[in-house]
């Protein structure tokens, strides 16, 4: 029996429906889109100071394939932007049982805190401030043993044929994956103190920060962890010399620390009522991860140093220090254990904020596809006043979805949408996306870009975010057809620096049934050849 990846597989079946379907037809003379016809949001803007803890429960999670629309049964990670190394990572007693561990060498380890940059919002009652994270075990695991466990995530390779520094990054990460979370247990106190540093990356008040003069004190979570180790809750903090948050505009910092954790430490950012806030997703929008490219995207993630996407660091270093009150929010949906690459990695390159990860009762494709919308939600109820700018790329198809929805919801609130159009510039990215959602938004509101120089000269701060050199041509349907549908293939995209790529366009209705029965044949033929 013979082992093919199941991405080559959804290769061999792109193909047959490339060679069999018709081409779509050309559409002729581009016409402005219509102004929206807002409505009301139906979200309440009240959030609770305390947020109740079953963060699941509150989520739906209808979620259906991407590509269903086109006749397509593909996986659904497969068009979602979230890659299948970073589903069903191991927890709790899977880890124990996989590493050998009895209760006694469990007992005797030290306890962690993944302590994620947290947000505050101000209320009547003070400063409110959302903690969350999880409490683990990290176990003493040999390194023959992590050489065995990482060769379980890489694809076509061996830890033993990388060099020695991804060596060690694919040990290092898959260390912090075979971790033992601990359920129901209490958060010990945790400790707040003015932040030394306002700024990251050597930049002096970036991120909008002023000097932090107060807030020192400790407090105490008003729940255990669930069984996945998870904490996330709101809890009122003592002013104790802070700045109200309706007497600034500024952002103040706080260092926060896990009592008696080895390791534990983050920010608080508290962030006023007003101002604009700029929530960026990471993976192929300020670093290079080719998720789109699974073999290639395991490697940039599990083994090759993070590396940022052309000149994003300088395009957010300026709007750190050129933009009123800026509050930097980093939203990506990988998992929980390997948050801490990625936390490192942008405050290394990219100014200080805010974080959310996916939290562990978010496992399935199903649930990670929700899970973007719902902290999308959380953030804008919990500031209703103030602006917000969404930035990530086109191949992630939640991302497709909740931009342009949150812009119908929250008219008021959402300034600008910023879109890579990674199948423009990537020929790795074989996979359509749906601009369906656009139609009814000014131009004005959004753009997607091909180079990070395309969001230069432009005036977020009074909603002009459209770079008027870089045409668009949006048809309001699935675009970036891969392998040749389209024989006539309409440009997506220009750019500032004048590179651009064409990609085909096709409505929903487009694939057509030579297209669906070519993709049945293709996933038949792959089948039998595992036989």
């Amino acid at each position: 029996m013979r082992y093919i990846p199941v991405y080559a597989l959804v290769q061999a079946s792109l193909v047959a429906i490339a060679s069999t379907s018709p081409a779509p037809t050309a559409f002729v003379g581009n016409v402005s889109p219509p102004d929206p016809f807002i409505t009301p949001s139906p979200v309440e803007h009240n959030p609770s100071p305390i947020v109740g803890r079953n963060i699941l429960s509150d989520v739906e999670s209808d979620v259906g394939n991407v590509l269903s629309g086109l006749g397509s049964g593909l996986p659904s990670w497969v068009a979602s932007g979230v890659p299948n190394f970073f589903q069903g990572f191991p927890t709790g007693d899977a880890v124990v049982s996989s590493l050998g561990l009895d209760s006694s060498k469990l007992k005797a380890l030290p306890t962690n805190v993944l302590n994620i940059d947290p947000y505050a919002n101000w209320t009547s009652s003070g400063w409110n401030v959302r903690f969350h994270g999880n409490v683990y075990k990290q176990p003493n695991t040999s390194v023959s043993k992590l050489n065995d466990l990482a060769d379980i995530f890489l694809v076509n390779t061996s830890i033993s044929d990388l060099p020695k520094s991804q060596q060690t990054q694919a040990r290092n990460l898959t260390a912090e994956i075979f971790v033992v979370q601990q359920p129901k247990v209490a958060v010990n106190k945790i400790h707040l103190k003015p932040a030394a540093s306002q700024g990251s990356s050597g930049q002096p008040g970036g991120g909008g920060s002023s000097n932090t003069t107060g807030g020192t004190q400790d407090i105490t979570l008003p729940y255990n962890t669930t069984v996945e180790g998870d904490f996330d809750t709101f809890v009122l903090i003592e002013s104790n010399g802070l700045t109200a948050g309706n007497e600034t505009s500024a952002i103040q910092r706080l260092d926060t620390h896990v009592e008696g954790a080895s390791i534990g430490n983050s920010t608080a950012y508290l962030v006023p009522p007003t101002g604009l806030t700029i929530i960026s997703d990471i993976d192929d929008i300020l670093r290079v991860t080719k998720i789109y490219q699974p073999e290639q995207g395991l490697l940039n993630s599990f083994a090759r140093p993070f590396t940022a996407w052309e000149k994003m660091p300088e395009i957010y270093r300026n709007w750190s220090t050129s933009l009123p009150d800026t509050h930097f929010h980093y939203l990506t949906t990988t998992p929980e254990q390997v948050t801490r690459n990625y936390m490192e990695f942008i405050y290394t390159n990219y100014p200080g904020g805010s974080f959310d990860t996916r939290p562990l009762n978010f496992s399935d494709v199903s649930a990670t596809l929700s899970i973007r919308m719902f902290l999308l939600q959380k953030i804008f109820e919990t500031f209703p006043k103030r602006k917000f700018v969404l930035v990530a790329d086109t191949s992630n198809s939640d991302v497709m979805r909740d931009y342009p929805k949150l812009a119908t919801d929250f008219p008021n609130q959402v300034q600008c949408i910023f879109l890579r159009n990674t199948s423009a510039t990537d020929p790795g990215d074989k996979l359509p996306y749906d601009t369906s959602g656009f139609k009814g938004i000014k131009q004005s509101k959004y753009m997607f870009f091909l180079n990070s120089a395309d969001l230069t000269n432009l005036d977020i701060a009074n909603g002009q975010c459209y770079n008027q050199s870089i045409p668009q041509n949006l048809t309001f349907g699935y675009q970036g057809l891969p392998l040749g549908l389209g024989a006539t293939p309409t440009s997506v995209n220009g750019s500032a620096n004048h590179t651009g790529a064409a990609s085909g366009l096709v409505t929903k209705d487009s694939a057509g049934a030579q297209g669906l029965m070519a993709l049945v044949a293709a996933i038949l033929t792959a089948t039998f050849m595992l036989l």
